[in-house]
């Protein structure tokens, strides 16, 4: 994991809106450590990153809207997925060897490559986060930090598309990176 002194970069995400008049710029406020490296081997869910501690390194401007964020014990990390080159809008997910459309999954060959992980809040100090069951690339931009809500953000009746054809002990095994399909 990087140290809290190192450069943040300068990415920007810019992507023009349909009528092609408007600009959405979207500055990194940090970057996420991790021990992840290789994006071949960096867990494809939170659920398969299980006990693995990160931290966030939120750039000091920023630091002072961290003010209670202590108080929550999952907190969702919104970042970009800046090592993905591609945008691939039918793709076969590791669940299973249909394709699928890019939406229908979690894929990180989007159009706009933007990632969501919820994870463990372990402390706030200062502008550093200690975070667990990371499952994000090390040196990755960090877009945003929202707090996860029980209240808000449980659903019950939920589908989940193609994947409820799934059983859980087959998707625990099926969604590991280290799965070899025959």
């Amino acid at each position: 994991m990087g140290n809290n002194s190192e450069h943040i970069p300068d990415t920007r995400l810019v992507r023009s809106s349909d009528d092609e008049k408007e600009e959405f710029i979207i500055r990194p406020v940090g970057i996420i450590h991790t021990p992840h490296t290789d994006p071949s081997k960096t867990p494809i869910q939170p659920v398969f990153a299980r006990g693995v501690k990160g931290t966030v390194t939120v750039k000091p401007e920023y630091s002072e809207g961290l003010l209670d964020l202590d108080g929550f014990s999952h907190i969702y990390l919104l970042y970009y997925f800046h090592k993905c080159k591609e945008v691939r809008l039918i793709l076969k997910p590791y669940l299973e060897d249909t394709e699928r459309g890019l939406f229908a999954t979690r894929a990180p060959c989007r159009p706009n490559p933007l990632g969501i992980s919820i994870v463990r809040l372990l402390s706030v100090r200062d502008n550093i986060l200690r975070v667990e069951d990371v499952d994000i690339l090390d040196g990755t931009p960090l877009i945003d930090i929202k707090p996860y809500s029980r209240r808000f953000d449980v659903r019950e009746n939920v589908r989940s598309g193609w994947q409820d054809a799934i059983e859980d002990d087959a998707a625990e095994i099926l969604g590991r990176r280290d799965f070899k399909k025959r």
